[in-house]
């Protein structure tokens, strides 16, 4: 499974180059795999991207901003969503990936089936 981050190398909100920063970060100092996949140099990207954010995830106007987070094609979220899993110790699940043994959200998850 490859977990898939639509970012926006050139934007010009200072906002969404932190919120993607925040993200990838993460991602590396977790060694979690991961692609990025720009949506300001690659058409396919941002065309794909658009198409694949869930109606019901999408903002009532213009069109869904990066980051946006998915796994193989399953959309997981943008960064509200990331970051709430993150602030619950829940970013395994919400990647759709298995805690390693020894995180602080595989220890939360053997004490909640316990």
């Amino acid at each position: 499974m490859v977990i898939r981050v639509y970012i926006a190398s050139s934007s010009g909100s200072t906002a969404i180059k932190k919120k993607q920063q925040d993200v990838l970060g993460f991602l590396e100092a977790n060694k979690i795999g991961f692609e990025e996949k720009d949506i300001a140099v690659n058409e396919e990207n941002r065309k794909w991207m658009r198409e694949n954010v869930p109606e019901n995830s999408r903002p009532a106007t213009g069109y869904p901003l990066p980051p946006q987070i998915f796994n193989e094609s399953q959309y997981r979220g943008d960064y509200d969503a990331f970051f709430e899993a993150r602030e619950n110790n829940a970013v395994y699940a919400f990647l759709g990936l298995t805690a390693p043994p020894g995180s602080k959200e595989a220890e939360v998850q053997a004490k909640q089936q316990a």
